[in-house]
């Protein structure tokens, strides 16, 4: 008698409807496929998230967090209102008010200062990933105070990056995974380009390809990397520059590519005077060089040129010396050898010389050739694509230092010198880039009431001129950006608006407008400190920022401390462009752009907070937003998304344009999120195979990008080794030219404007007896705080301790699960220890953003996140310690003003449990919220 096997449907159906749009768990920008079955009050609903295997950042791929959006979606903390608050800031009362009531608040606060003062409007923003929207919305109110996250984040590698060659790492670029032999990663957290590196280490690896990891910390990508380099933190910059000494002296360098596509062979005066170290130029500006064909003067760009990287030039008494002439001296020196810099970082000589000759080997000994012929901007054809498989990334954790501009600078240095940047093999742009700085808007700051602003916001400086100054000298934002200050400071200081608010300083504001940027809480390098500002009063008991408004989705620790909350949607519920126009999804090989658009109703009172500007527009009839006859030009997002042209044929979405078969330039489509949504919620323009590599210089590329309209012309530039800019801040400092900085600045603008990359301590004024670094890292399953009230992912980190290396922890008695005290010369924490040995000996550190406060995020009040978890921020500071000068300094970087989270000094001693509750400390009091607390127990299913 035979067994009868039970009939049992191994594939069940997921779904009854499948709806493609964009994940936002974190900024990678994955494709998504959202399996909706119908719920029991017969809507779809959302029942299962996998990725898209047609879309080009993930191919398929999804990590814990893009599947974890379902709990995002349903998270018990969403807000449900717009709320008014009714308490005092800081208590949680508010009252629930129709959107009509929000706005007409909102626009009753605002109108009357743009109609008299809109520099008291302040408008900064998160990592809302609309920033070329935002950006068009606060120029159009007409204030001055406006910027995104990236001064607390990595402007010092986005702008370096700009500033050296054109673009940067992750959205600027990647690794060309498919040729690289070698991959080098410095302070990259494993948050950042999730997915995409994911994949391609696993890609490169499994073709034996090498990856050495630089990080003081062994977790995430360097957990798999075949050499980690545990390096003390804040000397990155000092180890790659003795890469570079090593290099040069061993004559590991590609001179033909730093002579065709760099400054290196440019003429720089070399006469003491106004004009030393600044460029020799033609009548047009173009820079000039010796040709090695005529042994003649001659602009770097003529065809047939052949630029001499040894030449000098002698005219009216003065020399003028090639760049290349500058580093050799600089790097040749002994102050970069591996002997003079072990110690300080950490790493052995005999082990730099290694990693630099092993980079070398495989940079010159593995190059390959591309079958591939091109044509350069001089006009000469090359039969085929040189290849030299070294590639690079990196991230925040070598940005976040007070010498993080010249680290990331120096990065830079390093790849253009072995000749792997936009080579087969190397590190490539993804368009809109490469851009030089020279192609970005200047800051702008011409404030007039009633007017929108006269330019864009940010932008890149190229000297003195360019500041962000008021007749008198004093800053003309809110931040100090773009001043003496921090001149480069491409993407504003975020961190420093609260604080400057508060002290007034440059000048009182009168509204504080935020959205998605929890100030109160973990984004803050003074949290306490920025709590206390946010609600402190002036002796006639008003507030001393006296508006607030917010808006975020969630009941966040800055909702309490604010007079007005506009509701978000989930990223499910609403419509969004990640456009060409600010942060797309392309890839090397292609442009891409893509939308979210809402795959869901929402059930809430909530609306999408670009719908929410546009709106808010419409009441204050801001120019921009307004047509000739007084009507709104926009009614929602949506309606700017498709019909918004930034210039004639170029709007936020590059795909469908015109009739339909366009893309990038082309009239308004009506039909164009239609034709994205039945495409998976993206659009893809490939590159010609002609144009795929040597990008800046590539003819076919520049054509290709103007066609796009990346470039109205196309745009051709060298590499700038040197950055003349820079040079032009120090000749100020050294009295020349008509702005001057003030006096107490100069010093420090010479020593660290330097135009050639250079490696600084950092070690801050009032750090006797706090000796150990200590640093925070963002897991693999969050992003910023973005995962903070997710179900799913509390459960992979629901509690952080104190990582401390071996050393430490035998030095001071400690064993897993013992309490310390950290103390910093700004604060004290008391806090669980965990044992460590994959960690730099002088070094501890801990999850970011897992400590929660009680009575946010509609977390339990005994929830470990609020009792175990914990911030450094606690410790740092966004001041300097006084210095005995009289002045307080900002705890930044000099040149971009970019907040130094991780210079921060510790001392640690063992303790015990606080109180004998076994809290961490500071415990803050709870706060309420307007969403309460959410069930004991969390379940999701939809349908049968």
């Amino acid at each position: 008698m035979g067994f009868n096997q039970p009939q049992i449907d191994t594939s069940p159906p997921v779904s009854e409807e499948i709806r493609q749009t964009t994940c936002y768990m974190c900024a990678c920008r994955c494709g998504i496929n959202v399996h909706m079955k119908t719920g029991s009050d017969g809507k779809k609903q959302v029942a299962y998230i996998e990725g898209n295997r047609d879309h080009p950042v993930n191919k398929g791929v999804l990590c814990a967090k893009g599947s974890a959006g379902i709990m995002q979606h349903n998270a018990p903390s969403r807000l449900r209102a717009p709320l008014k608050r009714v308490g005092p800031r800081g208590s949680g009362q508010f009252e629930e008010v129709t959107w009509d009531e929000a706005l007409d608040l909102a626009a009753s606060w605002m109108e009357p200062l743009r109609k008299t003062a809109p520099e008291k409007l302040a408008f900064f923003t998160g990592r809302d990933q609309s920033q070329s929207f935002t950006s068009f919305w606060a120029q159009n109110f007409g204030t001055p105070n406006y910027a995104a996250h990236g001064g607390f984040c990595s402007v010092n590698m986005a702008t370096a990056g700009i500033y050296t060659m054109g673009g940067a790492f992750w959205e600027f670029g990647q690794p060309d995974w498919d040729h690289t032999k070698l991959f080098m990663l410095f302070g990259v957290a494993e948050d950042h380009d999730s997915n995409p590196i994911k994949m391609g280490i696993g890609q490169i690896k499994a073709r034996g390809a090498q990856v050495i990891g630089v990080n003081p910390i062994r977790t995430g990508y360097n957990a798999v990397a075949d050499d980690w380099v545990g390096i003390t933190p804040g000397t990155d910059g000092l180890f790659i520059l003795s890469m570079v000494h090593v290099l040069l002296k061993a004559g590991k360098i590609d001179l033909d590519y730093l002579s065709r596509f760099t400054n290196a062979p440019v003429l720089v005066n070399a006469s003491d005077g106004p004009e030393q170290g600044l460029f020799l130029r033609d009548e047009t500006g173009k820079e000039l060089l010796i040709d090695r064909n005529t042994g003649k003067l001659t602009p770097f760009d003529q065809p047939g040129v052949r630029p001499d990287l040894h030449a000098t030039y002698r005219h009216a008494g003065v020399t003028h010396r090639p760049v290349f002439h500058l580093m050799a001296e600089r790097y040749l020196s002994d102050d970069y050898a591996p002997e003079t810099v072990a110690e300080q970082c950490g790493i052995p000589a005999s082990r730099i010389r290694a990693i630099a000759a092993e980079i070398a080997r495989v940079a010159f000994d593995e190059a390959f050739e591309l079958d591939q012929e091109w044509t350069d901007f001089r006009g000469e054809t090359h039969k085929t694509m040189v290849g030299r498989p070294v590639s690079f990334h990196s991230m925040r954790g070598v940005s976040a230092h007070a010498n993080g501009f010249q680290t990331c600078r120096a990065l830079h240095v390093l790849q253009i010198l072995l000749g792997t940047v936009e080579v087969p093999g190397g590190f490539r742009f993804k368009p809109p880039y490469p851009k030089p700085a020279t192609a970005h808007p200047k800051p702008h700051c011409g404030v007039k009431p009633d007017c929108a602003l006269d330019g864009p916001h940010l932008g890149f400086v190229h000297g003195p001129d360019d500041l962000a100054l008021c007749k008198d000298g004093s800053p003309a934002r809110i931040d100090k950006a773009f001043t003496w200050e921090n001149p480069m400071s491409a993407h504003g200081l975020m961190h420093m608006v609260i604080s400057n608010a508060h002290a007034g300083d440059p000048y009182k504001i009168d509204t504080l407008f935020m959205y998605m940027a929890n100030m109160s809480w973990n984004s803050s390098m003074n949290t306490r400190g920025v709590i206390e500002m946010l609600t402190d009063t002036d002796e006639d008991g008003e507030y001393v920022i006296p508006r607030i408004i917010y808006s975020d989705a969630y009941s966040s620790e800055m909702v309490a401390y604010a007079d007005l909350i506009l509701p978000d949607t989930t990223y499910l519920e609403r419509h969004d462009c990640i456009s060409l126009l600010d942060r797309p999804i392309c890839e090397a090989d292609a442009a891409a752009d893509a939308i979210r658009w809402p795959v869901v109703e929402p059930d809430r009172d909530v609306r999408g907070f670009q719908t929410a500007l546009v709106q808010l527009a419409n009441r204050m009839k801001l120019p921009g937003f307004t047509n000739e006859d007084g009507s709104a030009k926009y009614q929602d997002y949506a309606d700017y998304i498709v019909n918004h042209e930034r210039k004639p044929g170029i709007g936020p979405l590059a795909g469908w344009r015109g009739d339909g078969e366009q893309s990038g330039r082309g009239a308004v489509n009506p039909e164009q999120l239609d034709r994205y949504i039945e495409n998976g919620g993206f659009h893809v323009s490939h590159i010609p195979d002609a144009a795929l590599y040597y990008k800046p210089w590539n003819s076919a590329y520049q054509d290709w990008a103007v066609g796009m309209g990346i470039y109205d012309k196309p745009e051709p530039y060298l590499f700038q080794l040197y950055v003349e800019p820079m040079r032009k801040f120090q000749l100020a400092a050294e009295g020349y030219g008509e702005r001057q900085p003030p006096d107490h600045l100069r010093k420090r603008i010479k020593a660290t404007m330097d135009p050639l990359p250079i490696w600084y301590e950092t070690d801050q004024q009032g750090n006797e007896g706090f000796t150990v670094n200590a640093l925070t890292q963002r897991p693999m399953a969050m992003y910023h705080s973005w995962g903070s009230q997710n179900a799913w992912l509390r459960q992979l980190h629901g509690r952080n301790p104190l990582y401390v290396p071996t050393k430490l922890m035998q030095q001071n008695g400690l064993s897993d699960g013992d309490w310390a005290r950290v103390t910093s010369p700004h604060g004290e924490i008391t806090v669980p220890v965990m044992e460590m040995a994959a960690l730099n000996e002088n070094t501890v550190w801990t999850w970011n953003a897992i400590g929660k406060r009680k009575g946010a995020w509609a977390l339990d009040e005994n929830a470990p996140e609020a009792t175990k978890g914990f911030l450094l921020n606690h410790l740092i500071h966004e001041l300097l310690p006084p210095k005995g000068d009289g002045l307080r300094w900002a705890n930044s970087d000099p040149i971009t003003g970019q907040a130094a989270w991780f210079d921060l000094k510790v001392k640690i001693e063992k303790a015990a449990p606080p109180d004998g509750i076994a809290e961490s400390q500071p415990a803050l009091d709870p706060i309420a919220s307007p969403v309460g607390t959410g069930p004991d127990k969390l379940t999701w299913k939809v349908g049968k």
